[in-house]
């Protein structure tokens, strides 16, 4: 698939870090599948949806820092969407961390105007990165943390998880919170729970392997990037990753 020539027409700072991109497009999509964003002249990298024609995105890198040089009416590539989405079950609650937050906001709205229960628990560093906090607010019960107590639970989100682990899990964030949310549930929750991952990714429909993981060779870009709890407790995930050139970090 070749990418889609789109414009960008308008941006928002959402965080002191993170910025979310106006496209002049609109996707079909199920929450938590990505595009493949081409910045001319610098990279292709895999980005989520946090709307059918948004992208939310923290400056990380080469192809980041390219992203936020670039203004309203610049262009860039479109591929996808690619991936496997959230499946959304009643009652809901999402663990999102950081930027982990964009793919999962528009799950809480799909699953809101579905008259689910939704529980939404936010996690960031500190009071100005918390992602989306109106959006899932608007979508039905929030609490938040913050790892400097700035705002909410002083300490890690998933400190939040008491009397509320017994709904369908939906999670997105840094991979040690995620990992740390994996460990604390039984083999029922497991199967409830479902984690969306980040890994190196090339081609985005299966092709090149760069982002296999460990031991059954799920493809990220294709297989997920959501998978079940139960897939992933005896993977790779939260151990190690492997960079651009496979080697394990």
């Amino acid at each position: 698939m070749r990418p889609i020539n789109t414009a960008i027409i308008d941006i928002r700072e959402e965080t002191p870090s993170v910025r979310s991109f106006i496209l002049d497009l609109s996707l079909d999509f199920i929450p938590g599948q990505y595009v493949m964003v081409w910045i001319r002249g610098v990279d292709e990298i895999p980005m989520s949806l946090s709307g059918s024609n948004m992208i939310t995105v923290q400056k990380a890198g080469d192809a980041t820092s390219a992203l936020f040089g670039l203004g309203a009416g610049d262009t860039i590539g479109i591929r996808g969407p690619y991936g496997n989405g959230f499946d959304i079950r009643d009652p809901v609650l999402i663990v999102a961390g950081g930027v982990g937050a964009a793919p999962l906001a528009p799950l809480a709205e799909a699953a809101c105007g579905m008259g689910y229960d939704m529980l939404t628990l936010l996690g960031a560093r500190t009071q100005s990165e918390l992602l989306f906090q109106q959006r899932f607010s608007d979508a039905g019960e929030l609490m938040v943390a913050t790892d400097d107590g700035s705002a909410g639970f002083h300490g890690q989100v998933t400190g939040l998880l008491d009397g509320a682990i017994d709904r369908y899990i939906y999670s997105c964030g840094p991979e040690p919170m995620m990992y740390a949310l994996l460990l604390m549930l039984n083999d029922q929750e497991l199967e409830r729970a479902r984690f969306s991952l980040h890994r190196y990714i090339k081609c985005g429909i299966g092709v090149c392997g760069a982002c296999c993981i460990d031991p059954e060779g799920y493809r990220v870009c294709r297989d997920g990037p959501v998978f079940r709890g139960a897939e992933l407790i005896d993977s790779e995930f939260g151990r190690y990753r492997r960079g651009a050139d496979g080697v394990r970090s």
